[in-house]
């Protein structure tokens, strides 16, 4: 059974081939995929929102807080769980997409897990991470992947 190729990918969507669905975040191996529900692993996003702006005039010199700088946070990150369905798959290689900025954390002890599994994994910006797949793929090699299509 070979690892179906990642048709398309685009923020918020992910489309693999022979598969009707659209996914945000996507889990792949060879002969399926399925979307990655992070909340099934306590894999989590938080947000903080930033609010600052600095106003001077004449008289005075006065902080308005006003104006929104948007940093996320994708905390604790890709848990072993995330990937146990995958490695269970029977594959030699499991590719991990961090995001399109990168904001997905891959903690160590997840990388730990994987290897001790016999499982080689390599992690990249989620582009990237897609075009490595899809390479290896289309190489008959028996690789998963777990993808996050957006921050």
């Amino acid at each position: 059974m070979s690892s179906p190729e990642i048709a398309s990918l685009s923020w918020g969507h992910m489309k693999v081939k022979g598969c009707s669905s659209t996914y945000k975040d996507c889990k792949v191996w060879p002969g399926g995929s399925r979307a990655w529900d992070w909340r099934e692993t306590g894999t989590d996003v938080s947000e903080t929102r930033i609010q600052m702006r600095t106003d001077c005039c004449k008289l005075a010199l006065r902080q308005i807080c006003d104006v929104e700088l948007y940093a996320p946070q994708h905390y604790p990150g890709v848990q072993p769980a995330d990937l146990d369905e995958v490695l269970k798959k029977g594959i030699d290689l499991l590719v991990i997409g961090r995001g399109m900025s990168e904001a997905l954390q891959v903690p160590s002890s997840t990388l730990d897990f994987v290897k001790q599994k016999g499982v080689d994994v390599k992690v990249f910006q989620t582009e990237k991470a897609v075009a490595e797949y899809n390479k290896l793929a289309g190489q008959g090699a028996k690789v998963g992947g777990v993808f996050h299509s957006t921050c």
